[in-house]
């Protein structure tokens, strides 16, 4: 016990024992050891320094999709939009704006439309989100699947987690309330069910198939828990994964969302990386469900499917603005009026990251003034991610006890790893995991945080570890590559 609870009400033993059992490993220790290492390089070392000299110069942070800390630029567009919508006497010299700083009318009469509806960013919008932006949203889902969408059935968050955290409040009922969620995973979801006191359901992927859905897993999974008492609600898919980075065909979603029916499940198609496709191409669970609906309107009229979507992943790469949402299908009517009820608990989502959703589903088309600069600027983030992710691909090949898929999608790769035994018994003298030791080496080294596969979940006798290839430049995977060649060498048996 803390030597100072007998003076304070709250100690690590009375607060929420859900929250202390919660982990989060994308910002874990870890994490929290590179910002560390971050602050001494910015102080620099004065010769009265107690500590050792660091063996790099900067710090790589590889453990999370936070493309705009790691060099991504912000879309030129959608920038000059948000100036005029933060600060609208901009608009009272438009001469200033294109002459002096290259604003097009297009962006000025971008910025003129959304403050005519939402008045000011500094306000609340309805609690659902602002009418004319759910709109927005409901045309690209209609341009995107061929399938109307109703701008009633799509509420704003504050990112895509806001919307989970919404989602999964409604649905975990009891302590014994299940939900379906693939291991690997984005511990968002393990978290989030840690603190609602309800269960998680894991179900594996084959990593054997480029980390495809497995349904026989699943089903296996599922009847496993509904034998153990569990009551199973939901399934997690997260297309292209996170963090396996795997894109899901046609099939796959196909397969779910039969499963779905059968057993009355609700489906959470965690959809946020759906511009980061490299092989293949993304196919939302809503077009699916409803060209199912269409060939068997009785069998699958009344599957509950909920999609989500945000600004931070992609090229957008907002994830400081906050701006998610998420679109449901087949729900009650009465469980949508306890949806709208939760999300008015906290008034409504940042009206400024609203608005980024707004020009993310809505940006310059062909023939408008913004549109080629636009183009350019989106093509060359998405080719600078392949380029990159090919790049660390081909590293992984080459080292030793390294295996790893092919880059499909979204923004990470998650190898497995295979350390000697040596290494494995030194983890066990400081008390961590194998994956997790490797990991902690990595970054005393060389700088580069990466997080261990320990922490989003991983087959029993597997090692992996996740990471971003957001970092621009090929420096930091040759400092990787050799760190590696080095750990090899100290532990070798």
């Amino acid at each position: 016990m803390s030597s100072t609870s007998a003076l304070r009400s709250l100690n690590i033993n009375n607060i929420n024992p859900h929250i202390r059992e919660a982990k989060y490993a994308v910002r874990g220790e870890l994490a929290t050891r590179s910002e560390v290492y971050r602050a001494r390089l910015a102080e620099g070392h004065s010769k009265s320094s107690q500590d050792k000299p660091l063996p790099f110069d900067k710090v790589i942070s590889a453990n999370i999709g936070n493309p705009q800390q790691l060099g991504q630029k912000p879309i030129t567009f959608f920038r000059q939009v948000l100036s005029i919508l933060e600060y609208p006497p901009l608009l009272e010299n438009e001469r200033a704006l294109k002459e002096g700083f290259g604003y097009k009318q297009d962006v000025i009469d971008r910025a003129k439309w959304l403050l005519s509806e939402v008045q000011s960013v500094g306000a609340y919008s309805q609690s659902q989100g602002a009418p004319v932006i759910r709109r927005s949203i409901a045309q690209f889902l209609e341009r995107r699947d061929g399938y109307s969408a109703e701008p009633e059935n799509i509420f704003m968050s504050a990112g895509a987690s806001a919307g989970v955290n919404t989602l999964l409040n409604i649905i975990c009922a009891k302590p014994e309330t299940g939900i379906l969620v693939p291991i690997p995973q984005y511990p968002l979801y393990t978290a989030t069910l840690a603190v609602l006191n309800a269960r998680c359901v894991p179900y594996y992927l084959d990593e054997s198939k480029a980390w495809g859905t497995d349904i026989g897993a699943i089903r296996e999974s599922y009847k496993k828990a509904k034998s153990e008492g569990t009551d199973v609600r939901a399934i997690v898919v997260i297309n292209p994964g996170n963090p396996t980075g795997a894109s899901l065909s046609a099939g796959d979603v196909r397969s779910v969302l039969e499963f779905a029916a059968e057993e009355r499940l609700v489906v959470l198609a965690d959809e946020v990386y759906q511009t980061n496709v490299f092989i293949g191409k993304f196919t939302s669970f809503k077009k699916v469900l409803r060209d199912m609906q269409k060939e068997a309107p009785k069998k699958y009229e009344n599957v509950e499917l909920a999609s989500l979507n945000s600004i931070s992943k992609g090229m957008v790469g907002e994830c400081g603005h906050r701006g998610g949402y998420f679109e449901f299908v087949g729900f009650d009517p009465e469980v949508a009026a306890q949806i709208y009820k939760i999300v008015s608990i906290t008034l409504c989502a940042p009206v400024i990251g609203q608005c980024l959703v707004e020009l993310m589903v809505n940006p310059p088309k062909e023939g408008d003034l913004s549109y080629p600069l636009y183009k350019q600027e989106y093509d060359d983030i998405s080719q600078g991610l392949h380029k990159r992710a090919l790049a660390l691909f081909n590293a992984f090949k080459k080292m030793e006890g390294f295996e790893c898929q092919e880059p499909q999608g979204s923004m990470y790769l998650f190898p497995t790893i295979t350390i000697p035994k040596k290494a494995v018994e030194q983890a066990k003298k400081e008390n961590r995991l194998p994956d997790e030791f490797y990991c902690f080496k990595v970054l005393d080294a060389t700088g580069i945080c990466v997080v261990p596969g320990s922490g989003f979940g991983q087959k029993e006798g597997t090692l992996h570890l996740r990471t971003t290839f957001l970092a621009p430049g090929t420096e930091w995977v040759g400092k990787l590559t050799k760190f590696h060649e080095a750990f090899m060498e100290e532990f070798r048996d």
